[in-house]
């Protein structure tokens, strides 16, 4: 990739690295790999080559190199045009950006102390170096004297029109600025950059402690009667990783979701069950070093103080403006909606399972660490279906090339996996991505196990995102990284049934960053709403357990043999089994959520009691808890979805209406194939979400087809 001219004025003339001299520049420029086009295929990073001291080097370079270069953009004396401003804007702070996505994405995959307490000391002074941006007043009237009708009449009418994705870039720029304190008084900004650098430090803090107190936790199980029901393989890997901790003999159970989940599942020990749902539900609520009631009451609390700084009544109100759904009441109208006929369906599956446990002689309230050992019985009893069974037609190898075929079908995308590119872990994979007449798409990492120095669950994320640079598109490396159950001596990596819709979700929202085709890198891929977000990775599930997919791509593992017939009807006859469960308890933390961010006073508390009380005012039975827990709620305190944790359904209201559209006429129909990818996943954040999905699909969402697909349209007024 050629470098990118930067559009500085004389004020910004002395030295792009903001070294002292000659001999220094030509130091650093030799030494660090981030201050030159990386010299790698592709120009992918060369994470050989890169150490710590070189990414905290880089990043406290590149915030000195953007602060000039912001310097000489707001104190320019020429008039404010797109080009000196908007444009210049857009293209400043091009190493802070390269360095902090590997820094960050190395944090979250493949960490270690050093990185975490790099991340420490630097969230302050990244939050610090944002502000200063935001809250430039010469910076803001440059951006303003070009937007604003008063000061500039054509521009909003005519820029508009002529250069719809400028106007777009040049309106988020204004609106970001106003949304970050630039209309604020010098006190007020003063008090915003306090609170921003305290969020930063207690995101940082929550993540970690969650990362820690997963890491901590051991169960080493003594006797072999305690782990009947458990598949072979997953008994096979507990002994594996106790022999590695030197305890030979025994079996190690941990709280990553790879080890938890079969457990919770499987086991017939109902002591063991509940010892490793209370651990991984406790998770950063132990009384310890890592716990984070505390944490998240004063995140929640601060993030009160600032929207009511900005002029907003809740935080929710703030962080819901720039969204599809525009405003909590519209948010709780859907939650509410979904609600009643979920939990009515969750209590029909309770009483189904409270059945199957009078009949192994429990007579007891069912509890939490039941639900998904008792929900597998009564599967097998209505449905005659075998998880365990079910997974040996899911080897990871075949799910990949399921998900491949899907978007060859669909988007003539190839495949071709690369061998000599540098890789971050040793567990990861390079792939790249072509059209169909070979012209490059993007490069795509793939990470799918879990190991201590990953963070749990499953995301997408970018290195480099797609841009334009002198009218030719640059391909963009994106990484999705999850969390899947590993293979063992006697199997490949065989995936649950969830596995599967988790991985072609993800390469959903893989989908968006590598077919993006924009102008500008901050509108690229993913740089959507977080409502908007979830369309194209949820869409991809849809896919995934259509049953003529799954007979293209599903396959024993030992055989070869496709997916029965039988095991396939039978799926389609469960496909809304357990629904009620699944919705209630992903209703409940998106409730937890708007309840955290629409309080107009501050929480007094613990987390976990707040959490208590505001479940007991939505109603939620004791036998289902929220999907995440206060104290490890990562989504809403170390990640983006601070009052948008809602985001899931209401994309699930677009993903299903839109997949609907495919089913009405084929599932590979391509004239909506390449509407999709030019109105949704190409556009980016270049026109408003609901714009793109009617010209994809002629009108707005209906929300008829999800509650079919969870089976909650029971025929009752909604």
């Amino acid at each position: 990739m050629k470098k990118r001219t930067l559009l500085l004025s004389i004020f910004a003339a002395a030295s792009i690295l903001a070294c002292k001299d000659k001999k220094e520049t030509e130091t650093v420029m030799a030494t660090n790999p981030f201050y030159e086009t990386f010299d790698t295929p592709y120009e992918l990073p060369p994470f050989e080559k890169i150490t710590q001291a070189d990414l905290k080097e880089a990043i406290e370079k590149g915030i000195a190199v953007q602060k000039d270069e912001i310097d000489a953009i707001a104190q320019n004396p020429e008039k404010a045009t797109w080009e000196n401003t908007i444009l210049a804007l857009e293209n400043s702070g091009r190493l802070l950006k390269k360095s902090r996505r590997v820094f960050s994405n190395l944090n979250s995959a493949n960490t270690n102390a050093e990185l975490q307490a790099m991340d420490l000391e630097l969230a302050p002074k990244l939050s610090a170096h944002q502000d200063d941006i935001y809250m430039n007043q010469a910076l803001f009237e440059r951006i303003a004297a070009i937007y604003e009708p008063d000061k500039n009449p054509e521009m909003p009418i005519s820029f508009s029109k002529s250069y719809p994705e400028k106007y777009r870039l040049l309106e988020n720029l204004y609106k970001d600025f106003k949304r970050n304190g630039a209309k604020l008084s010098d006190a007020d900004k003063a008090r915003l950059k306090e609170i921003n650098s305290e969020l930063s430090l207690l995101s940082v803090n929550f993540g970690q402690n969650v990362l820690s107190d997963t890491n901590a936790f051991e169960y080493y199980v003594k006797n072999e009667e305690e782990l009947k029901g458990l598949p072979a393989a997953v008994i096979e890997t507990a002994a594996s990783k106790a022999k590695e901790k030197g305890k030979e003999g025994q079996w190690l159970f941990t709280v990553h979701n790879a080890s938890v989940m079969p457990v919770l599942e499987y086991a017939d020990n109902r002591d063991l069950r509940e010892k490793m749902f209370l651990a991984y539900k406790n998770r950063g609520n132990n009384g310890n070093k890592n716990d984070n009631n505390e944490i998240a009451v004063k995140m929640a609390n601060l993030r009160l103080q600032k929207a009511q700084l900005l002029g907003y009544k809740t935080y929710a109100d703030y962080s819901l403006e720039e969204t599809m759904a525009k405003t909590p009441e519209t948010v709780n109208n859907l939650l509410n909606r979904l609600w009643t006929p979920a939990l009515a369906v969750a209590m029909e599956e309770i009483a189904d399972i409270k059945k199957s446990m009078l009949a192994n002689g429990i007579n007891d309230d069912v509890q939490p660490w039941d639900y998904k050992y008792y929900s597998e019985k009564v599967r097998k009893e209505k449905y005659a279906i075998d998880n365990q069974e079910l997974a040996e037609y899911f080897s990871l190898d075949n799910v990949r090339k399921g998900i491949f075929l899907v978007s060859q079908k669909l988007y003539g995308l190839t495949f071709e996996q690369l061998n000599d590119v540098p890789l971050y872990h040793k567990d990861a994979s390079a792939w790249k991505i072509m059209e169909k007449d070979g012209a490059l798409v993007g490069l795509l990492y793939m990470d799918m196990h879990p190991r201590e120095s990953k963070r749990s669950g499953a995301w997408m994320t970018s290195y480099r995102p797609q841009t334009t640079e002198n009218g030719k598109r640059v391909p963009p490396v994106i990484s999705i990284v999850c969390n899947f159950t590993p293979a063992s001596s006697s199997a490949p990596a065989l995936l649950t049934y969830d596995e599967v819709t988790t991985f072609f979700h993800e390469f959903g929202h893989a989908l968006h960053g590598l077919l993006s085709d924009v102008t500008y890198e901050s509108l690229a891929g993913t740089s959507v709403s977080r409502d908007f977000v979830e369309l194209p990775s949820q869409i991809m599930e849809n896919w995934a357990t259509d049953p003529a997919v799954l007979k293209m791509y599903a396959r024993h593992y030992k055989t070869g043999e496709p997916i029965p017939d039988e095991m396939i009807a039978k799926l389609e006859k469960s496909a809304t089994f357990g629904q009620g469960f699944a919705t209630t308890e992903y209703l409940a933390s998106s409730i937890l959520d708007m309840e955290y961010h629409t309080q107009t006073k501050p929480i007094t508390g613990k987390a976990t009691d707040f959490e208590r009380l505001a479940m007991e005012k939505a109603g939620l039975i004791a036998a289902i808890t929220p999907r995440h827990s206060s104290t490890h709620f990562g989504h809403i305190f170390s990640g983006g979805y601070s009052a948008g944790y809602y985001s899931y359904i209401w994309s699930g209201v677009l993903d299903t209406d839109a997949f609907d559209q495919f089913k009405k006429t084929d599932l590979f129909d391509q004239e909506k194939a390449a509407s999709f990818r030019s109105n949704i996943l190409a556009k980016g954040d270049t026109e408003d979400p609901m714009i793109l999905y009617k010209k994809f699909k002629g009108s707005e969402p209906s929300i008829e087809p999800l509650l079919r697909k969870r089976g909650l349209n029971t025929g009752k007024s909604l």
